[in-house]
């Protein structure tokens, strides 16, 4: 049952959706402000119900192209393990739970949830994804908005250069990671009828497409004093990773070996941490070391 649940609320996306949200809370606070601990339990809670509950009301939409496709034909709603009664009610009421937490902080912090159901299991769901091989592009919109939403729970101005930088750096990460999964899993999504860019042009013209934002991604991390105080971790952490992810993506372009994949997008994923979490260290750093 417990193994169950994990896999219907697909609970390893949603700890890395909560790691962005964390990223936006600390960068968006000011440092003069009070912490509250009270507001960031409150601020997690609502991510999870929202992103635990959108996540697996999409299983429940999909349960008949997961039931075609070996990645995902053994989640519950495609075995019987959960009705769809009882997924129904379950994820409408982490849904319910998590937009009462989220407006309960303030209301600009539970429209950006709102928005992001709207979006993720409206638009990107039952649109998007079915039937536009560049889907992920605009779906790549709610994906980001997480971590402009734990932005927003601390600091109104969503539009300043800190968050605009976050919501970047995330929407751009998003092709890189999508896309280099669906070239490991075309075969799969062509099975479900999910015209994924791989499984319409080719893994070579994927690459190529990949190529545009990853080099968007690198330079605005490297860019990204012009958005945010930087200090030490720019230098340490941020710049060798653009390094590493270049080299990374150059490997991943040139070789046709089908699990050369799976290193890029590993590296795709610890980059994006890097990049929103070293501005992090640079702002708070100072504070703790005078504390």
């Amino acid at each position: 049952m417990l193994e169950n649940l994990r896999v219907y609320l697909k609970i390893k996306l949603v700890k890395f959706i909560l790691v962005g949200v964390v990223a936006g809370f600390g960068l968006g606070h000011p440092v003069e402000s009070e912490f509250s601990l009270l507001l960031l339990l409150l601020l997690l809670v609502g991510a999870f119900g929202i992103s635990a509950g959108s996540l697996s009301l999409n299983t429940i939409q999909e349960a008949d192209q997961d039931a075609l496709m070996e990645r995902t034909k053994h989640r519950p709603v495609v075995t019987g393990a959960f009705s769809k009664d009882f997924a129904v009610i379950l994820s409408l009421s982490l849904m319910a739970i998590g937009l009462v937490c989220l407006l309960l902080i303030k209301p600009i912090t539970f429209l950006i949830g709102l928005s992001i159901i709207i979006m993720y299991n409206g638009f990107y769901t039952l649109v998007w994804k079915k039937k536009w091989a560049f889907g992920a592009v605009p779906g790549a919109i709610p994906g980001a908005l997480p971590i402009t939403m734990g932005f927003s729970a601390v600091n109104n101005n969503i539009f300043s250069s800190e968050s605009i930088y976050l919501f970047l750096m995330m929407f751009l990460w998003q092709m890189p990671h999508f896309w280099s999964l669906a070239i490991r899993y075309a075969d799969d999504y062509a099975n479900g009828n999910f015209p994924v860019l791989p499984a319409v042009i080719g893994s070579g013209r994927t690459k190529y497409h990949i190529s545009f934002y990853v080099w968007g991604y690198v330079l605005l991390a490297i860019m990204s004093p012009f958005f945010i105080y930087h200090s030490f971790a720019y230098f340490i952490l941020v710049l060798p990773m653009c390094a590493v992810m270049l080299w990374q993506f150059f490997k991943f372009y040139k070789t046709d070996d089908e699990k050369a994949w799976l290193p890029f997008f590993l590296i795709t994923n610890l980059s994006m941490l890097i990049f929103v979490f070293a501005p992090l260290i640079d702002k708070w750093a100072p504070m703790i070391f005078l504390i």
